[in-house]
């Protein structure tokens, strides 16, 4: 007898007729590598989508986005744990924007079978945007003197501390445009008849309202989690959210592996905060 039909012989309704189980992961933040404090990654959220999908009497999965993009390797990696979950356990996937779902945050937006937004929600921004920092006249004001030595004609591209070279820009940009058609194949392929997958003008890097990418294909619908999982499985849907490792608890140490950690760490932490921060700016955010 298994766990489930045990219950149906209990005495009270609820016992014997549990709600569904609906399971939310938030994703919060730019999404970037590790070294940005409080980024998105697979790392930072692996565990939790384990455990989203894990979850017994499970109807779905819901995921709420709050996020201007970032890193399109970590954006793909995160779609593509939520998806292999979703075949393996043969559960849905809805994802709901917040105030924005743009760029790599709309990426991971599509691994939701379903997408969802609110009317002035923000997304699409389907393209690829690369920024630095140029940091030469600075290091010539302090009397610093860069030294770079490479083994390989190309192996430096925009290094920071020196002047911008036209012929980086050009490569880079090469690279720009491979990762663009990435993601416009995966926009066609996740909304597939959905969209006029040849209106290239859904792929300017744009972004739209919720009202709009509703009228574009982008989205299903417009509504919050908690509307749509009601209309979706029952007034007594349980809503149970699923907390990552980013909530690190009081009690655990500030591991310090080594003294140049310690030394460089603010500094990457400054430099995290200026990236995702700009990031956020391009939305009024």
């Amino acid at each position: 007898m298994t766990f489930e039909e045990a219950l149906k012989l209990l005495p009270v309704e609820r016992w014997r007729n549990p709600p569904p189980v609906v399971t939310v992961v938030r994703f919060e933040g730019a999404i970037g590598p590790r070294q940005w404090r409080g980024s998105l990654s697979l790392g930072s959220h692996a565990a939790a989508i384990e455990r989203a999908f894990a979850a017994r009497r499970l109807s779905a999965v819901a995921l709420s986005i709050n996020s201007p993009g970032g890193s399109p390797v970590q954006s793909a990696l995160l779609y593509k744990r939520i998806r292999q979950l979703a075949e393996e356990k043969k559960v849905p996937v809805f994802a709901f924007a917040e105030d924005v779902a743009a760029s790599g945050g709309y990426w991971l937006a599509l691994a939701g079978d379903e997408v969802y937004a609110e009317e002035a929600s923000l997304l699409g921004s389907i393209g690829v945007v690369t920024s630095s920092f140029g940091l030469y006249r600075l290091i010539d004001r302090l009397g610093i003197e860069r030294r770079l030595h490479t083994a390989g004609e190309r192996k430096s591209l925009l290094d920071p501390f020196l002047p911008e070279d036209p012929a980086d820009v050009a490569r880079l940009t090469g690279l720009q445009q491979d990762i663009h058609e990435s993601f416009k194949e995966h926009v066609r392929r996740r909304r597939a008849g959905k969209i006029d997958a040849s209106d290239d003008t859904l792929f300017s890097g744009d972004v739209l309202t919720g009202r709009m990418a509703l009228a574009r294909g982008l989205i299903d619908g417009i509504g919050d989690i908690r509307s749509v999982m009601r209309a979706r499985f029952g007034d007594n849907v349980r809503l149970v959210p699923v907390a990552t490792e980013r909530r690190r608890r009081w009690w655990l140490p500030r591991l310090r592996p080594s003294a140049e950690r310690e030394i460089w760490t603010p500094v990457a932490d400054v430099l995290g905060w200026l990236e995702a921060r700009a990031l956020w700016a391009r939305f009024g955010l």
